[in-house]
């Protein structure tokens, strides 16, 4: 059974800084591709980054394209998203999630997410 557990979110004034992270358990992390999705309240669940599984490779959407960077720590099974330059429109609740390829499709694995308020 696959287990994720989402932390590190939390309420920030615009232009600061969070750093995620995603703890997951029964499965081989190391060949995991992972992403990380969010959703907006009355919005959809959309991704927003994923990464491979050695790590080489990355995507992003464009809205966070610059200020977010996703990686992962393969011998602690976390995947991290730091996010820099935070915007009233990132406030969402974050979920990571494993992937089939670094920009989807995803497994229907969810944890319990991390809310992020970004005020202005």
């Amino acid at each position: 059974q696959v287990q994720l557990v989402e932390s590190g979110g939390g309420s920030v004034q615009a232009g600061g800084s969070l750093r995620l992270s995603c703890a997951v358990s029964g499965r081989s992390f190391s060949s995991l591709v992972m992403g990380w999705f969010r959703q907006a309240p009355g919005k959809e669940r959309d991704l927003i980054a994923g990464i491979s599984s050695s790590g080489s490779s990355t995507y992003y959407t464009d809205s966070v394209k610059g200020r977010f960077t996703i990686s992962r720590d393969n011998a602690e099974s976390t995947v991290y998203l730091q996010m820099n330059s935070l915007k009233p429109e990132d406030t969402a609740v974050y979920y990571c999630a494993l992937m089939g390829g670094i920009r989807g499709p995803f497994y229907n694995y969810w944890g319990q997410g991390t809310q992020v308020t970004v005020s202005s």
